[in-house]
């Protein structure tokens, strides 16, 4: 259950970054597991494939140096989820995170 959880928040962090500029598979690998996201080829891609076709992101293949990449933006679709999922994380914050001054929860009372 942690890991569909933690997968939730990858594929946020997949969105905001494809919302900023075009990325290749590797690249965002890289970029997870320096936010200490084990996340292989293997769950990356699928996750990369299954974005594109629900339309929240578009890609196209590039080559440079020889070698063939391809890269990952978000569409207007996957911006409108961004923006949303940043609301959604805002708000959830301000209840989980401790010190935060938010509401007391019901045992506070």
């Amino acid at each position: 259950m942690l890991r569909e959880i933690l997968l939730g928040f990858v594929r946020v962090h997949i969105l905001h970054h494809a919302a900023e500029e075009p990325f290749f598979g590797s690249w965002m690998m890289g970029e997870l597991a320096s936010h200490g996201y084990d996340v292989g080829p293997g769950t990356l891609y699928p996750i990369l494939h299954r974005m594109e076709e629900d339309g929240y992101l578009t890609s196209e293949e590039r080559t440079e140096g020889g070698r063939n990449r391809r890269y990952y933006r978000a569409t207007a679709l996957g911006r409108e989820a961004l923006a949303e999922a940043r609301a959604k994380a805002k708000e959830l914050t301000r209840e989980v995170a401790p010190g935060d001054g938010g509401p007391a929860s019901p045992s506070d009372s």
